[in-house]
């Protein structure tokens, strides 16, 4: 039975505040790739179809992973968080978190204004972000051998939505779980593609590379 294997980009820019120089990866994050890759070449994964969305983490980690060259689709790429966030605080009085402990608050409250239409002239709305996700994953689907797609924690937190049934506040905490480099699996069961794995990091398990384990 085919599968879809999704994973999040390595660690990006951290430092950033703005898409453009949040858009590439981290020394540390090209080494959770290459990680990754070695796990996926020591255990024999075959992968014969792949695909990534268009930004520069993405086909950074796929290169660093040492994948095929990927089919790039602009519907696999991130949302714009930093635009939402500005967006927010211009139109609410939401500041924009300074640190990781700000961001796990201030996540699921950009969310949720986002998807009730509470932050305009938003690059695109949540209803087209959830359709282009939903459309990209119906195409890609099982047919042709197992997919790995290289992509980002967002949209893995609406698969996952999608998959689940999730609400707005369970795809933000969702969202937040997600590592760097981490493997989310669905498998088609019945009609439906279905989670059988989430936020896999076999690559960053021993014990000298877990600080690797990075969220951001």
């Amino acid at each position: 039975m085919s599968h879809i294997t999704l994973v999040r980009h390595g660690q990006a820019n951290t430092g950033a505040r703005d898409e453009a120089n949040y858009d590439k990866l981290s020394e540390l994050g090209h080494q959770q790739a290459r990680w990754l890759g070695a796990h996926l070449q020591d255990t024999r994964a075959h992968h014969p179809r792949v695909y990534c969305g268009t930004l520069i983490r993405h086909a950074e980690t796929a290169a660093s992973m040492g994948l095929p060259e990927p089919v790039r689709d602009p519907r696999l790429n991130e949302i714009e968080y930093f635009t939402l966030a500005k967006l927010f605080e211009e139109q609410h009085g939401v500041a924009v978190p300074a640190d990781r402990e700000g961001f796990v608050e201030h996540l699921p409250r950009t969310f949720a204004a986002w998807a009730s239409g509470k932050i305009k002239d938003t690059p695109e709305t949540f209803e087209q972000f959830e359709s282009r996700v939903q459309n990209a994953l119906r195409d890609i689907g099982t047919e042709g051998g197992p997919a790995i797609v290289v992509t980002s924690g967002a949209l893995i937190s609406m698969v996952v939505r999608q998959a689940m049934g999730l609400d707005i506040s369970s795809m933000a905490r969702v969202a937040l779980a997600i590592m760097n480099t981490s493997m989310h699996r669905l498998r088609p069961i019945g009609t439906q593609l279905s989670p059988v794995l989430f936020n896999a990091v076999p690559h960053l398990e021993a014990p000298d590379r877990q600080f690797a384990q990075t969220h951001l």
